[in-house]
């Protein structure tokens, strides 16, 4: 009669027990430890130097290049060829938006900006709260081209487009702080909080009275927006959608037909998002 084979044992391979006594599943200490160094690139929110992603993920420096390696060959970070310096890859780009793609808000909102892209006859983008700021993912392409590149992945200026402005306007302070200090990096210069100016914080409070904001040859000339935002049934921002055009062509006045059609959509995206729990609750029932 054989023996029943015994569990692996050996470096990342053994189970531990816990305070009750039981065992934690068994895990492949490599890998966790790979782990920790996406961990840190994450939590950094900007690209990292070798030296600085070891010491944020507690390893040697040596060792972190071996992970590095690795993680450079799957595709979940990437070196950048100037700086030298470590961010996220197109395999942790691909999965950030396929778990993207699983959120009520933005399935919601695919649809319906393709619809009203077609519609009006200017591009329209959808935005969520990125960790440098307002960021595009999804871009709906429509009129004549515009000769700013914006696409998937282009962050908006908080204080100088019409995209930044209604995410100041709701979002709450702790989310917009980390946004202000990393575009602050960005530029090489300081970025005034919101709160910190009487105008500024006026013109939040008119954004949501009105739930809508514009931008006229801004943040570069040539362009001019619309923005509005997407709230859940708790008032809370999901996201935001923005029509660009060109200031000759697009009508940014707040009861201009551009604008309705924008305020119509984000208010029919919400209205399914505020429905949702309810119709679950009902299918439970």
């Amino acid at each position: 009669m054989s023996k029943a084979a015994k569990p692996a044992t050996g470096k990342g391979a053994g189970g531990s027990e816990t305070a009750d006594g039981g065992k934690t599943q068994r895990g492949i200490q490599s890998v966790e430890v790979g782990g920790r160094v996406l961990l840190a690139l994450a939590q950094a929110r900007s690209p990292l130097a070798l030296s600085d992603l070891a010491t944020a993920a507690q390893i040697a420096p040596g060792q972190a290049h071996a992970y590095l390696v690795s993680l450079s060959r799957l595709g979940l970070i990437k070196r950048d060829e100037l700086s030298g310096r470590y961010e996220p890859g197109p395999l942790s780009l691909r999965l950030g938006l396929m778990h993207l793609e699983n959120q009520p808000a933005f399935r919601a909102a695919v649809p319906r900006v393709a619809a009203l892209a077609e519609a009006i006859g200017f591009s329209v983008a959808i935005c969520i709260a990125g960790p440098q700021g307002p960021t595009i993912v999804r871009y709906e392409h429509a009129g004549f081209p515009l000769h700013v590149n914006l696409h998937v992945g282009t962050v908006m200026s908080l204080p100088a487009t019409s995209t930044g402005r209604v995410f100041c306007a709701y979002l709450p302070r702790e989310a917009l702080d980390g946004m202000w200090a990393n575009q602050s990096g960005s530029t090489g210069r300081a970025m005034t909080p919101p709160d910190e100016s009487a105008a500024f914080e006026a013109a939040l409070a008119a954004i949501r009275a009105r739930r809508l904001e514009c931008s006229v040859d801004a943040p570069s000339p040539g362009i001019s927006s619309l923005s509005a935002p997407v709230l859940d049934a708790n008032g809370h921002l999901c996201l935001a959608l923005t029509v660009i055009g060109s200031p000759g062509a697009i009508d940014v006045a707040a009861d201009g037909p551009t604008a309705r059609a924008l305020l119509a959509t984000a208010h029919d995206i919400s209205a399914e998002l505020a429905a949702a729990p309810s119709l679950l609750a009902s299918s439970a029932s």
